[in-house]
């Protein structure tokens, strides 16, 4: 089968690989349908590179039609169409039974003191082979696939794989009060959605972007936005009675704009030998932290900073006074996928799309074109917000 593979710092490249097999009675194959490029695929792209081995199948956002399933799978039938989330969980260990599937203490990578395996996402989580590819290998068939409706060009589930639970949580994790608001750091794809999360859900969002089309896409789903600048506080608090947002999503995560430094070290350590680069990125602070601390900056004192962006700094620097001082809450992780499917399937399925799954997608594309699509979403060209593979 062809498939995307990581081949070096921002190489990728499509290659013919074996056909994945089953390995264990809860697998299944899926022939994917839709895959499509995540904000945090980037971060292999670029910074993670330590982690990665030449060779090694990317992508966590799948979707497609099952081809073959294993002795212990009840739950599929060859030919259903089904949604793959982007974690690797078992569904019935002590965290999974409390909905923290990223969490899951079966497929926890302990080697590196990480949570759940994940599909397609470095030695950190697993190094279990991605999406990105014509056929897909899903270990815990028995649990995770979602069983979906409609056609083989039906992408409107695509995004329940990752980004739309992700912004889903990110919003429930800031705890905005009845009536409040919310502000998003970041109009990438999980930005996107968490503002029209916040929408759906009755808050008032603000949502700030440096690039227009981004905020432009915003602005069609009744999202006030902003440009990233440094007036951005004090405008911030002009429109919130001079306190600030009551909560803030932060979707950008650990590679954000205006941050020299962390771009620097980022850069540094991209130059150094795998084993010494991975030694530093365990026990340095690596993040363009620009965004986050901006968030925290922002929000109103007794608020909620609640982080969806992906970091990987051991030691990042934090404003520890401002965070006391404004007794700020936090959460944050990855996201439990399977844990509110329940919400969102109704959702995507209303022929109203109130998240807007149907406005999301800017570039659908071959497999084949993938590399280069990475590279033109990665520098924001040609008004590249999602980017969907067609296998």
């Amino acid at each position: 089968m062809k498939a995307l593979t990581w081949q070096g710092r921002r190489s990728l490249s499509v290659e013919n690989v074996p056909d994945p097999k089953i390995e264990e009675p809860t697998d299944a194959v899926i022939k994917v349908t839709s895959t499509a490029i995540c904000g945090s695929d980037l971060h292999l792209y670029e910074v993670l590179g330590p982690f990665m081995e030449q060779g090694d199948i990317i992508g966590h956002e799948p979707m497609g039609i099952v081809e073959e399933t294993g002795s212990a799978v009840t739950n599929l039938s060859v030919g259903d169409r089904v949604v793959i989330p982007f974690n690797v969980a078992c569904g019935h260990c002590w965290m999974c039974d409390r909905g923290l599937q990223s969490q899951c203490e079966t497929t926890q990578v302990r080697k590196y003191g990480s949570g759940a395996a994940m599909l397609g996402y470095s030695k950190l989580y697993g190094s279990v082979p991605g999406g990105q590819a014509e056929y897909l290998r899903v270990p815990h068939a028995d649990y995770g696939p979602i069983k979906v409706n409609g056609g083989p060009d039906d992408e409107q589930y695509l995004f329940l794989s990752d980004i739309l639970p992700t912004a889903w949580q990110g919003v429930k994790y800031a705890n905005v009060p009845d009536g409040g608001t919310l502000a998003v750091m970041g109009l990438g794809p999980v930005g996107q959605f968490a503002a029209r999360v916040g929408k759906y859900l009755g808050y008032r969002v603000l949502a700030v972007d440096p690039v227009p089309e981004r905020r432009a896409m915003a602005e069609r789903h009744g999202v006030e936005t902003m440009d990233l600048n440094r007036h951005l506080k004090d405008a911030m608090k002009d429109s919130t009675d001079g306190r600030g947002p009551d909560s803030v999503v932060e979707a950008v995560g650990m590679e954000a704009h205006g941050s020299p430094v962390g771009k620097f070290a980022q850069a540094a350590v991209g130059l150094l030998p795998d084993k010494a680069a991975q030694k530093a990125m365990s026990m340095a602070g690596l993040d363009r932290m620009n965004s986050l601390h901006t968030s925290i900056d922002v929000v109103r004192r007794g608020g909620t900073v609640s982080i969806s962006g992906v970091f990987g700094g051991q030691t990042d620097p934090m404003p520890m006074l401002s965070m006391f001082d404004k007794q700020l809450q936090f959460r944050m992780g990855q996201c439990n996928v399977k844990h509110w499917i329940d919400d969102l399937l109704p959702l995507v399925e209303d022929s109203s799309d109130p998240m807007g799954v149907k406005d999301l997608t800017t570039h659908r594309v071959s497999l084949d074109e993938a590399p280069a699509y990475y590279e033109k979403f990665q520098k924001k060209e040609d008004g590249c917000i999602k980017v969907v593979l067609k296998p």
